[in-house]
């Protein structure tokens, strides 16, 4: 048995797999499984994965016809035989000394879950790699102990991903955790944390970052302005998985609500203006449908949040204007400090 499994979910990414697969194989923990899925790729992903595993034995290839990433990282998951795994996103790479040191804490921890700060990067026309820390905890509280999310729900509030961290796979197997495999959808990696939150005792974070999170791939789900309600689907799907739990829906309630309408804000700054109002109405209906479940507790958001809200729920045209303008004047605020430095 590997200590651990490295899932890659490969889609037509040849300009950037080769750096991924660089700073895996190069890793200083060598007892690794890397179980690499290729799903449908038409470019040339799979000629680049077979020259790795043709060098180096610890490479699996799954070649599959195109389902999505929530079917791939399935797949993978199925096919992971080691004690923990980890994910890494084919457009991103890793240090090289990551999985040696999540592994050795989570071992001596006895952890369910590791996980790390993290880098994000773009890459400048010199090829420069220009990139941002990104802190799990953005107040610094939280770290280097072991905390158990039923008694602890501020994670919720950190800044969560899958491929930050290691998971302990006999966990995963003991409750089947998944991802949503809904043909076309994007954010699947939403349910996957959300139900290993939901489900650990045994969660550790380190401030230290070693994964690199690239911003800078047009194809990205996070670019994408057309699958517009692929967000809201991720959290129906993880709805499901709370209802089907009716103790954990009872602990864990509040916070979907948080990290829910959180992630419809932030898909909201990023799709299309022809498509905002429509977004909105949506929005409103799913924010009074939640209100009328008493799903929702305003000391999980921010006053700012939560008078965004109820604008929404009482009027979701005039929101978009009133949003617009608080936008436009968060702007015009940052301009102006910018200025000030610079004088």
């Amino acid at each position: 048995m590997a200590k651990v499994s490295i899932i890659v979910p490969t889609y037509n990414v040849e300009q950037y797999l080769p750096e991924c697969m660089e700073s895996i194989v190069g890793q200083t923990l060598k007892d690794l499984e890397i179980i690499c899925v290729n799903d449908g790729s038409t470019d040339s992903s799979l000629d680049i994965l077979k020259k790795y595993a043709a060098a180096d034995d610890r490479i699996i290839i799954i070649d599959k016809k195109n389902e999505g990433y929530g079917r791939a990282m399935n797949d993978g998951l199925d096919r992971a035989t080691g004690e923990y795994v980890g994910i890494v996103e084919p457009d991103d790479y890793v240090d090289l000394h990551m999985y040696e040191d999540l592994y050795r804490v989570a071992k001596e921890k006895d952890l369910d879950i590791v996980k790390a700060d993290f880098y994000r990067f773009v890459r400048n026309r010199k090829g420069e790699t220009l990139k941002t820390y990104d802190a799990l905890s953005k107040d610094g509280t939280g770290y280097n102990e072991v905390i158990d999310p039923k008694k602890n729900d501020g994670i919720f509030r950190y800044v969560l991903n899958t491929w930050s961290g290691i998971y302990r796979r006999e966990f995963i197997e003991k409750y089947h955790i998944r991802h949503n495999t809904t043909p076309g959808a994007s954010f699947q990696d939403n349910g996957f944390w959300f139900q290993t939150f939901c489900l650990a005792d045994r969660i550790y974070f380190i401030n230290k970052p070693y994964y690199m999170n690239r911003r800078d791939n047009p194809n990205s789900s996070v670019k994408s302005r057309e699958k517009v309600y692929c967000m809201n689907e991720e959290y129906r799907f993880i709805y499901e998985f709370l209802d089907s739990h009716p103790d954990l829906k009872e602990r864990f309630i509040f916070v979907y609500s948080m990290q829910r309408f959180r992630n419809y804000f932030w898909t909201y700054s990023r799709i299309d203006r022809k498509f905002k109002g429509e977004y909105l109405e949506r929005m409103s209906a799913e924010l009074n449908e939640a209100a009328r479940n008493k799903e929702l507790d305003r000391k999980y958001f921010t006053p700012f949040e939560w008078k965004k809200i109820c604008w929404i729920m009482k009027d979701p045209s005039a929101a978009r204007k009133w949003m617009a303008l608080s936008m436009a004047a968060r702007k015009i605020k940052k301009i102006g400090k910018n200025i000030r430095r610079g004088k």
